[in-house]
């Protein structure tokens, strides 16, 4: 078993897309008419999977983030190469920090036009793609 992808309800998909696409997702297809509303599924360059599926349905009234999705996670080679990205496309992300310290990941969050946090994480060399049972021991 493995997670294919979470679904998130976006409340104007053409802004969704823009700030998607900036942070290097690419558009994989489309599928419309679907009780949720239209889906668009992403996937990260590299991936050979959709991670992402933005959910579209106006008539679902506005997004309600409640309490439910805390954040997403989207591991970056170089965290200081992908905010200078994110910069020239005026996609602003909060300052790194070191949330484990020296030995740890380096981590900065941005939030999408629906209010969505995402944590980008650039493992220290060495590190496993991913977390591990190791993280814990």
């Amino acid at each position: 078993m493995r997670t294919l992808h979470i679904g998130l309800r976006v409340s104007d998909l053409e802004r969704s897309l823009a700030f998607y696409t900036a942070v290097g997702y690419t558009v994989v297809g489309t599928v419309e008419g679907t009780a949720f509303g239209s889906l668009t599924m992403l996937r990260l360059p590299g991936d050979d999977f959709v991670t992402i599926e933005l959910v579209h349905h106006p008539a679902s009234g506005t997004v309600d983030l409640g309490t439910g999705i805390n954040h997403l996670v989207i591991q970056v080679e170089s965290l200081d190469a992908t905010l200078t990205d994110l910069a020239a496309k005026a996609i602003a992300a909060e300052p790194p920090e070191l949330p484990d310290g020296a030995g740890g990941p380096r981590t900065s969050w941005l939030t999408d036009p629906d209010g969505y946090r995402i944590e980008l994480v650039q493992w220290p060399a060495g590190h496993a793609d991913g977390i591990t049972e190791t993280d814990f021991a």
